[in-house]
């Protein structure tokens, strides 16, 4: 039996206009109703930002020192503590929006000065926040096409723009996801004083990608080809971009993904 659960946040979100980030951001929560925070994203301005904060403050302030600190102290191993923050971090920018990308080839951005994070009471991150709502999508997304007796569609209010091409958008979703896990994981290799490689940070990005590519079709009944090739271009834009993100390769006779 799905147990599908109230979660506070989303249930005080004040939303004035319904946009397709909105639309999307609630179809991957359906995805995963026991734990709706998993998939998808929330748009700032329908919140209140207690325990909220921008992503792009763990560069410029002791958030992120204080985060692996207070791990470290649980912990023997600052390793295990490094990589669970890349992880955390790669999860945030990149895990995040593939699984919208894949199966509705659909992205928010993820550049840093977009982000906002929410933590919990122990400080950890457990919910991702958008400033700017627009979408990146495909010229055939539904959207553009509309459906009888709706409204006259206007994308520029809804917040929703058509990129050329997939090659386009999963270039765009690298670009910018390069851009914002880049000083990320220098300041996390500064913080932790080398306890991790930045290889290693991305060779976790790599790893995000992977999973979030083939296991979301799954949960959405959608095409898991589609979703590989999708996953498979943003890896190669990023190794385009210098991401080491790919690890020891491997191949599978199901699988067409390789990190």
């Amino acid at each position: 039996m799905t147990i599908v659960v109230d979660d506070p946040l989303i249930s005080r979100m004040a939303i004035a206009q319904t946009l397709p980030l909105h639309e999307s951001s609630r179809r991957l929560r359906e995805l995963y109703p026991e734990c709706p925070r998993v998939y998808g994203v929330a748009v700032m301005g329908d919140l209140s930002r207690r325990r909220w904060w921008p992503l792009a403050e763990a560069l410029t302030t002791d958030r992120l020192a204080h985060m692996y600190e207070a791990a470290v102290a649980e912990t023997d191993s600052r390793a295990a503590v490094c990589q669970q923050l890349a992880a955390t971090l790669a999860h945030v920018v990149v895990g995040r929006v593939v699984p919208l990308l894949a199966i509705e080839g659909r992205a928010w951005d993820t550049g840093l000065e977009n982000l906002w994070v929410h933590v919990d009471s122990e400080g950890a991150i457990d919910w991702v926040g958008v400033v700017d709502p627009t979408l990146r999508a495909l010229p055939d997304d539904p959207y553009f096409g509309g459906r009888p007796g709706m409204r006259r569609r206007h994308a520029a209010r809804d917040r929703i723009v058509a990129l050329p091409s997939e090659a386009a958008l999963t270039t765009w979703v690298a670009h910018r996801s390069h851009r914002a896990l880049e000083p990320l994981f220098d300041r996390l290799y500064a913080v932790s004083e080398g306890a991790l490689s930045v290889a290693a940070m991305w060779h976790l990005v790599g790893g995000a990608v992977v999973s979030a590519s083939t296991q979301v079709p799954l949960l959405a009944g959608s095409s898991e080809l589609t979703a590989m090739r999708r996953g498979q271009a943003v890896l190669d834009a990023l190794v385009g971009f210098g991401a080491p993100v790919r690890g020891s390769s491997r191949t599978c006779a199901t699988k067409v993904l390789l990190n």
